[in-house]
C-alpha cells in the first residue's frame, strides 16, 4: 500500500500533534530519538555502529533505530504518523517527500539552522528537498543515472566504445543495433531503458524542459516525449534490444538478471551507487557512460539525485537534538567513515574528497564521474509530486504497450501524460 493510499486524516493527526507539543533545545537533560531507515542486514549493523558513535560524543542523548525492508517501511511510517507517532528522524525517498511535507508532517530545517550546517552539502541535490520555500530533507548521498557499458561484451563483438561526449541518441541505437548484428545475437545491444521514467527526465532536461516543475506538474511538450518512445522504439526494430517478452522478463528480474549482470548486453542504465553490485554480479569491470544526446541538446540533461533524504518529524519533542544528529550524519567523519557510499556517495562535498581513498574501487570511479559530469548539471531536479509513486507502474505498464506495438509513440505519450496527471493531480 502507498502513501497516498492513507487517509489524509491520519497525517492530519501528526500535525495536530507537531503544534500541541513544544519542542526545543534541553540543554543536557536526557533525550530519547527514534530514526527510522530501511535497507538490508548490512545497512542495519552500520547504522547502529554510527548512532553508538553519535551517543558516545553525545551522552545525553539515546537514538532507537527502526528499521525494516523496503516494501514494508512506507506502511509502518505512513501508520505511525497517521497515529500521530511518527519518528523523530526519519529516512525519506523524493516520491514520498512532498506528500509528507505539503501536510505539515515535517519540519522545515530552516527552524534548526544553528544545529543543522547545510553550506558543505553538495548544492546540485540541496534543491529536491525544497518546497514552497521551506527546506523539508537534505540529501543522504548523492547518486547520477547513467548507462553502463560493458567493455568486453563491445571487444566481442568486433565494435569501438562509444565517445560519451560526442554520441547521439541515433548514435546509441545504431551502436546497439550493430552489437547484435556483429555478434550474430549471441550479445544483445542494449537493454530497454524506458521502463524507468528517469531515462526521459534526461531526454527532457536535454530539451530544457522537466519532468516535472517546481509546483510538481508536468513540464514538458507531448512531442517531446513522442521523439523520445520513438528512438525506443527504433532501437528494439533495429534489434539492439531484446523482444518485448524478453525485455519484460529481465526487466522483472531486476539488476541481478540484466544483460549486464548475465553477460549477455552491452549497455544499461542504472543509478551510479550500483556499480560495484553490477561488477560483482557480472564479474567484468564495467564502465560508466553519459547518456546519449548530451553534447547535441540545448543542454546537458544529467542531473545529481539525492539517494534518499533525512527529514525531522514535525511532531517531535527535541527538533534540535535530531537535528543535531541529523548534522552529525551528513557532515560528520565519525560517521561518513561507516557509511562510505551506503548511501549514496557523501552529500557533504569536502567529506566526499576526504573519504575517497576509503571508498571501494566502483565507488571512487563512481565519484570521478560525478566529478566529470558536475559542470553539465543544469541545476537540481525539484521533489516530484505526490502520487509519483504510481508513475513508476504506469511507466512500465506503457513502455509495455509500446513494446508490444500496442500503443504508438505519440499514443504512448498522450496516454502517460493523461495517467500521470491524473495520478498526481497535476495540470499538466
Amino acid at each position: 500500500m502507498r502513501l497516498g493510499l492513507k487517509p489524509a486524516a491520519g497525517i492530519a493527526a501528526l500535525v495536530m500533534a507537531a503544534t500541541a507539543c513544544g519542542g526545543g533545545g534541553s540543554g543536557d537533560e536526557a533525550v530519547e530519538l527514534r530514526f527510522s531507515w530501511w535497507g538490508a542486514d548490512d545497512r542495519h549493523e552500520t547504522t547502529q555502529e554510527v548512532i553508538k558513535r553519535f551517543e558516545e560524543a553525545n551522552p545525553n542523548i539515546t537514538v532507537t533505530g527502526e528499521y525494516t525492508d523496503w516494501s514494508s517501511y512506507w506502511d509502518r511510517l505512513a501508520t505511525n504518523a497517521a497515529a500521530g507517532d511518527a519518528p523523530d528522524i526519519i529516512t525519506q525517498e523524493e516520491r514520498y517527500l512532498r506528500e509528507y511535507a505539503d501536510r505539515g508532517a515535517l519540519l522545515d530545517l530552516g527552524e534548526v539552522g544553528d544545529q543543522l550546517d547545510t553550506s558543505n552539502l553538495d548544492q546540485l541535490v540541496m534543491g529536491g528537498g525544497e518546497l514552497d520555500g521551506g527546506l523539508y530533507a537534505v540529501p543522504t548521498g548523492v547518486n547520477a543515472f547513467a548507462m553502463m557499458a560493458d567493455p568486453q561484451a563491445f571487444d566481442e563483438a568486433g565494435v569501438d566504445m562509444p565517445d560519451d561526449e560526442t554520441w547521439t541518441w541515433q548514435d546509441w541505437v545504431d551502436t546497439a543495433a550493430e552489437i547484435s548484428e556483429q555478434s550474430d545475437g549471441d550479445i544483445i545491444g542494449t537493454q530497454d531503458m524506458a521502463f524507468n521514467e528517469q531515462s526521459f527526465q534526461i531526454f527532457a532536461r536535454q530539451r530544457e524542459q522537466s519532468l516535472y516543475d517546481e509546483n510538481g506538474e508536468l513540464n514538458f511538450d507531448k512531442a517531446t516525449m513522442t521523439e523520445y518512445w520513438e528512438y525506443m522504439v527504433g532501437v528494439h526494430e533495429e534489434g539492439g534490444a531484446p523482444g518485448a517478452s524478453k525485455s519484460v522478463e529481465v526487466e522483472a528480474g531486476g539488476p541481478d538478471q540484466s544483460v549486464l549482470a548475465d553477460n549477455s548486453g552491452a549497455m544499461a542504465s542504472f543509478w551510479t551507487n550500483q556499480l560495484g553490485t553490477m561488477e560483482e554480479t557480472s564479474g567484468r569491470d564495467l564502465e560508466l557512460l553519459r547518456f546519449p544526446g548530451e553534447s547535441e541538446s540545448a543542454q546537458a540533461g544529467t542531473f545529481f539525485k539525492p539517494a534518499m533524504h533525512y527529514s525531522i518529524s514535525a511532531g517531535t519533542e527535541h527538533p534540535e537534538e535530531a537535528a543535531k544528529f541529523v548534522d552529525f550524519l551528513v557532515n560528520d567523519k565519525a560517521a561518513g567513515e561507516l557509511i562510505l557510499a551506503d548511501r549514496g556517495l557523501p552529500a557533504n562535498t569536502e567529506l566526499r574528497e576526504e573519504l575517497m581513498s576509503e571508498l571501494s574501487a566502483p565507488d571512487q570511479e563512481s565519484a570521478e564521474f560525478l566529478e566529470e559530469i558536475e559542470g553539465d548539471v543544469a541545476g537540481a531536479v525539484p521533489p516530484p509530486p505526490m502520487g509519483a509513486g504510481d508513475v513508476v507502474d504506469i511507466t512500465m505498464r506503457i513502455n509495455e504497450d509500446v513494446m508490444f506495438g500496442d500503443l504508438t509513440p505519440e499514443g504512448a505519450a498522450e496516454r502517460w501524460i493523461s495517467e500521470v496527471e491524473e495520478a498526481t493531480g497535476g495540470a499538466g
